[in-house]
């Protein structure tokens, strides 16, 4: 009989705090919660966590706590409630009574109002842990039918945008991803695709990168941002020259056939080998990246026989080298090593172009900077020849030169 008399007192506990929240008489039902809390068997059920949960958040929509450090212990407190009822009860039958669902979406909609607070205020680490729970309610609730929207498209934005502010880029990632996945479209949301793109590049998740610049190009088709491939990445997102390097021989290891990363990658060190303003030094190590250089043009014009490019970049570094060590010889008390080193380096220019000529000579037009090329490399064919003491085949190049028109 004691025991019968205490589970009716309980049950009429539980039905008296409910029927008060009904009536959104959320105050008073607090005040009998918080006695009823104190009692060991009322708190066995999982009903006192989720009766806890409604009431407290509840509370915090009243309008004499609304907006205040109280309602924030309000909704701490109603989510720790909860959780505690999902612990004893995974199966979260109580959610299917419309009183008890008051519970998570209130403290989803307090939570989602400060976190945006937070937003606004810039608060983005504190921001970011709300909206974490933000995410974790909306999902529970869509997932129990609660809630119908398939994507809670503003929570997932917002949720974003404070954890990559927070410096939390693999949350921002997590969030974005679910929108992308979801072809979310529109003015302002073209950067949740770039961010990803961006995002997983920089990860080296090449399957991830190519789905996201996919989707991107899916959704804003006019966007010349995702036509740009690995490449283009691993130049663009870095700017210290040595990690651009870096970034584009990762991209060789993947792919050792990838014409444009070779040619890149020679003309990056093309660059950094012949400094384009006369403070910049060129590395300490310059015959290392030398042949690095060389054998990136190589493979590039292996890969395409009809590409121009390499061949004249190898030409014109040993032209570019010569003329260097011509301007040291000036001011040098022993000549004859650098003449040596001259003459060499410079007749180190012919093969690649006459292979490049080669290649000029089938083209049936040619545009106006190709046709400069074109000449331009045969008047230093003609030179090469007479520095070899050729005349008879440097006045052929010579005469060949005023063919060209």
């Amino acid at each position: 009989m004691a025991m019968l008399c205490s589970f009716f007192v309980q049950s009429q506990d539980y039905s008296t705090i409910k029927n008060l929240v009904s009536l959104v008489q959320y105050k008073p039902a607090k005040e009998k919660l918080d006695v009823a809390m104190q009692g060991q068997q009322f708190i066995a059920k999982p009903e006192a966590y989720i009766l806890k949960a409604t009431v407290y958040a509840g509370r915090a929509t009243d309008a004499d706590v609304k907006g205040t450090a109280a309602a924030d212990e309000l909704l701490k407190e109603a989510d720790i409630a909860f959780t505690k009822f999902r612990t004893m009860d995974p199966s979260l039958t109580l959610l299917t009574d419309a009183v008890y669902q008051n519970g998570p979406i209130n403290i989803y909609s307090g939570l989602y109002t400060s976190g945006y607070k937070d937003y606004q205020n810039k608060n983005w680490v504190q921001g970011l842990q709300k909206f974490k729970k933000v995410i974790e309610y909306s999902d529970l609730m869509m997932s129990k039918k609660i809630f119908t929207m398939p994507v809670d498209t503003n929570a997932l934005i917002l949720a974003g945008i404070v954890s990559e502010n927070a410096g939390s880029k693999a949350d921002a990632a997590k969030y974005y991803s679910r929108l992308a996945d979801a072809k979310i479209s529109g003015e302002g949301f073209e950067s949740i695709y770039r961010f990803l793109v961006n995002y997983y590049f920089a990860k080296k998740d090449m399957i991830a990168f190519d789905k996201y610049k996919a989707l991107g190009a899916s959704v804003y088709p006019a966007s010349a941002y995702f036509t740009f491939d690995k490449i283009d990445f691993a130049v663009g997102l870095e700017t210290d020259v040595m990690k651009k390097i870096t970034a584009v021989e990762e991209v060789i290891a993947g792919d050792p056939n990838n014409e444009k990363a070779n040619e890149v990658l020679g003309e990056l060190i093309f660059d950094t080998l012949i400094p384009q303003t006369s403070h910049a030094v060129p590395p300490a190590n310059a015959a290392v990246f030398e042949k690095r250089m060389l054998a990136a043009f190589n493979k590039a014009a292996a890969i395409n026989p009809n590409n121009t490019l390499p061949l004249l970049f190898i030409g014109n570094y040993y032209v570019k080298q010569s003329i260097s060590i011509k301007d040291a010889m000036a001011n040098a008390a022993n000549k004859e090593d650098l003449t040596k080193k001259y003459n060499t380096t410079f007749q180190n220019a012919r093969e690649p172009y006459e292979k490049a000529v080669a290649i000029f000579a089938t083209k049936t037009s040619l545009s106006a900077a190709d046709k400069a090329q074109y000449k331009n490399i045969v008047a230093y064919l003609s030179e090469i020849y007479t520095n070899l003491g050729q005349a008879e085949a440097a006045k052929k190049w010579a005469d060949f030169y005023g063919t060209i028109k």
